[in-house]
């Protein structure tokens, strides 16, 4: 490179301006200081200049590691060592009491000496300079003081590079020039210590981009499959982003060949369905897509017939009782011959092979308990949904297939009081299937508060969230609604036994109950109330980080719920529809 050109890289990146004082100095707007770390204790813990790392300040930090001749710092040693013996004899002939420094310190060095000789450890210098930035004088004494204050908690201490804060500065940027000099002389296992500079991120070498880590703007980059199991929760308050980190957490799934079923009760991820090629199914009173809820899964190879149709029988019953409501103990006795009895119509029992039989209809299930003494409550209460008002819901074949990549379950149009049982209905026969074969899945089930006010519903997404693990199955639990949902011992339960929790923006009502559940600090309860949209916490396993949710142009297109970024796609479609 000519000097011509050298210069013209100087003049490019070089700051506008740049004054140094005795203990900062000024770039541009900016002020800065540089410290050296000056001494160390005899013992240094794994870590212990994590917490400086991860500070929330601008700061650079250079390390410089010069290894040093062994024979030279075998013969300072012993030097030093003749001198502490010579201390000590002229101290013991003088009649004092032994001297515990002294003593600590020859055998110290009389150790590492050892060592040395024998070449399982080296020696080296040390130099550790940090420089921060502030807007202002008084916060870089702030800074510094903060520093300061971890630094000798941990007894290891500092100082301003007072009246050498230019090469200070220097030292500092990354061209591997130690203009300050400041060494400290460590053997190998105290200067390890140092090393890696372990920081608040959760970025692994496999797995999906959730976000950037706001602590150091790292990617938190993790395979939810890799936990002991796969299940998430994402709590927030409406606005705050949950479907939009849901949503790009499943256009990013879709990449690695994961199957993802969706429950949708407000229709935001038919545009994502239908942008992708993914199956959107309506599920309502007038819909021409049903699900048969007495649909039978087929038994695995490694799988009994005989304790499948039992389990059914219970997801079945479990169900009903969502759809009839009370029952007593002998009307449950009753539902659960009925059901055998209404397979049996169709000559399927526990011990035959059922795996290509046509199941029976709900209609089916009317006729026998028309015909049982103590099921007449039970058989009126069912016809609403076999031959009244909500007949064309439930009482029908499935015609449904669930061989798409991506399928969403649209619930929006289903009246409230039917959408529990809608969302049942959907995880039953989403549970049915995903038995039949092994795939990789995840379960996104939103507002599911819905089903967990029912304890009969909770109940079933608790067995989901523990069961799936065994079918490569995560589930996603998403809500708004979370005290009502941490009321219930189901909910808790679900929380717990997932491994990946997110919490979004919070309301007031809620922080509570969040704070006390995730154990939060004050600062960290402060921060959900305050954050901005698609800013929160990433809880993975023990560890949890500040996360901001960023998607690409082309995905926010697709994954927006922005209701004016949704009209301006839609009216950029119309305008170039007219131009086609």
């Amino acid at each position: 490179m000519t000097d011509q050109n050298k210069k013209l890289l100087d003049e490019l990146f070089a700051p506008s301006a740049f004054s140094v004082s005795a203990n900062y100095f000024q770039i541009g707007n900016k002020y800065g200081r540089t410290i050296f770390l000056a001494t160390y204790p005899r013992y240094l813990h794994t870590s212990w200049f994590s917490p400086i790392i991860n500070l929330d300040k601008v700061f650079d930090v250079s390390v410089f590691v010069l290894p040093k001749n062994t024979a030279t710092v075998l013969k300072q040693l012993r030097d030093q060592l003749a001198r502490l013996e010579s201390q000590a004899m002229e101290e013991a002939s003088k009649g004092k009491v032994r001297d515990p420094i002294l003593e600590t310190a020859t055998a110290d060095i009389e150790l590492l000496r050892d060592k040395l000789q024998q070449g399982t450890d080296k020696f080296f210098e040390l130099g550790v300079y940090i420089t921060f930035y502030e807007d202002g004088i008084k916060e870089l004494d702030d800074t510094e003081g903060k520093i300061k204050g971890i630094l000798e908690y941990q007894l290891v201490f500092s100082k301003p590079a007072t009246f050498r804060m230019n090469e200070g500065f220097i030292s500092t940027l990354p061209i591997n020039d130690d203009r300050l000099s400041v060494h400290s002389s460590l053997n190998t296992e105290p200067l390890s210590s140092l090393f890696p500079f372990v920081s608040f991120d959760l970025t692994s070498n496999s797995g999906i981009l959730y976000g950037i880590n706001t602590h150091n703007n790292s990617l938190v980059l993790f395979d939810r499959y890799s936990m002991e199991n796969a299940n998430t929760v994402v709590f927030g308050k409406a606005g705050g982003g949950k479907s939009y980190t849901v949503k790009l957490e499943i256009l990013r799934s879709l990449i690695f060949g994961t199957q993802i079923l969706v429950i949708d009760p407000e229709n935001e991820y038919k545009y994502l369905s239908d942008t992708v090629g993914g199956s959107s199914i309506k599920i309502s009173i007038n819909s021409n897509q049903h699900i048969n809820p007495l649909d039978l899964p087929t038994p695995r190879s490694d799988e009994s017939p005989s304790d499948v149709f039992k389990s059914h029988i219970l997801d079945l019953t479990g169900f009903l009782r969502l759809l009839l409501g009370d029952m007593t103990p002998e009307e449950v006795a009753i539902l659960d011959e009925a059901l055998i009895q209404t397979y049996a119509l169709k000559d399927i029992t526990p011990d035959s092979d059922f795996s290509n039989m046509a199941p029976p209809l709900l209609s089916d299930l009317q006729s026998i308990l028309n015909g049982l003494a103590g099921a007449e409550s039970m058989a009126i209460r069912l016809k609403k949904y076999t031959q009244g008002t909500f007949a064309g819901f439930l009482s029908n074949p499935t015609n449904v297939s669930l061989d798409n990549q991506l399928i969403v379950f649209g619930i929006r149009d289903m009246e409230d009081e039917l959408r529990p049982i809608a969302m049942y209905l959907i995880l039953n026969h989403i549970w049915t299937r995903i038995r039949r074969k092994l795939k990789k899945r995840l379960l996104m089930v939103d507002e599911a508060w819905w089903l967990m006010k029912y304890p009969i519903g909770a109940e079933f997404l608790f067995g989901m969230a523990k069961r799936g693990r065994k079918y490569y199955l995560g589930l996603t639990m998403i809500s708004q609604d979370i005290p009502d949902l941490m009321n219930t011992p189901q909910g808790r339960a679900i929380v717990s036994n997932s491994s990946m929790q997110i919490l979004m923006k919070q309301s007031t009502s809620s922080i509570d109950v969040i704070q006390e559940t995730f154990k939060l600090t004050d600062a960290e309860k402060y921060y959900l109330l305050e954050a901005r949209v698609g800013f929160g916490l990433f809880f993975l396993g023990q560890n949890h980080v500040g996360i901001r949710v960023v998607a690409s142009y082309a995905e926010d297109q697709i994954i927006t719920s922005d209701p004016r970024q949704l009209l301006e796609i839609e009216k950029a479609k119309e305008e170039w529809a007219k131009l086609g």
